[in-house]
């Protein structure tokens, strides 16, 4: 397994893991435009997946290149949406099991709150190690694993990663954007513990036995 490509580029039931979400995405119907935001060595490699997809659609599909780090390479993508006073969804592509009822939820979601994300409900015990050694167990009962998509009010996204720039702020993901630099609350939305982010060896192991099920 070549675990250092990127993990869009491998297969997954002899699919690129990426036309899975791209496939998603292209069939909702409130989705106009698909802005793939990727290395500029990996064009050559993305397009062909691109044009390979296996059905007929009308959305506008962009690609545009990234920056040296995923906020970096987020406002890049923003500067491509045509239109920034509708809802934007921001997903990694290393998440192939996103299904189309959650697109629906976080789009409703975010149509009424302006900001919205998927998650699930922590599972296993957490505890805050310092040194090798156990300082702490954080209650779990409030404790959410947040997912992609992440769904907001365009122009809101754009401002505040405008203002993350400006204070050399770098978030964990673009909700933390909104947390610091707005007063808007973040909605959750609940999730599936199989839209998995796909990050190691083990990760695509998984990713076929639920690829195989799809």
């Amino acid at each position: 397994m070549q675990a250092s490509r990127n993990k869009v580029l491998l297969h997954l039931q002899g699919r690129p893991v990426l036309s899975y979400s791209v496939e998603t995405f292209l069939k909702d119907p409130a989705c106009q435009h698909v802005i793939l935001v990727i290395q500029a060595e990996e064009a050559e490699l993305i397009r062909p997946i691109i044009k390979r997809l296996p059905f007929k659609h009308q959305t506008a599909i962009s690609v545009v290149v990234g920056g040296k780090e995923r906020q970096d390479s987020v406002f890049a993508g923003l500067q491509a949406v045509k239109s920034l006073e509708r809802i934007v969804m921001v997903h990694d592509g290393a998440r192939p099991f996103v299904t189309a009822k959650q697109l629906q939820d976080l789009y409703r979601r975010a149509l009424k709150s302006g900001a919205a994300i998927l998650g699930v409900p922590v599972k296993d015990t957490i505890k805050k190690v310092l040194d090798g050694k156990v300082v702490e167990t954080i209650p779990r009962e409030t404790l959410w694993q947040v997912q992609t998509p992440q769904a907001f009010l365009g122009t809101e996204l754009a401002l505040v990663h405008q203002q993350a720039q400006a204070a050399h702020y770098l978030g964990t993901d673009d909700a933390s954007l909104i947390e610091v630099f707005s007063e808007r609350s973040v909605e959750m939305v609940l999730g599936s513990y199989e839209n998995i982010k796909l990050t190691t060896p083990e990760d695509m192991f998984i990713g076929e036995t639920i690829a195989k099920r799809k």
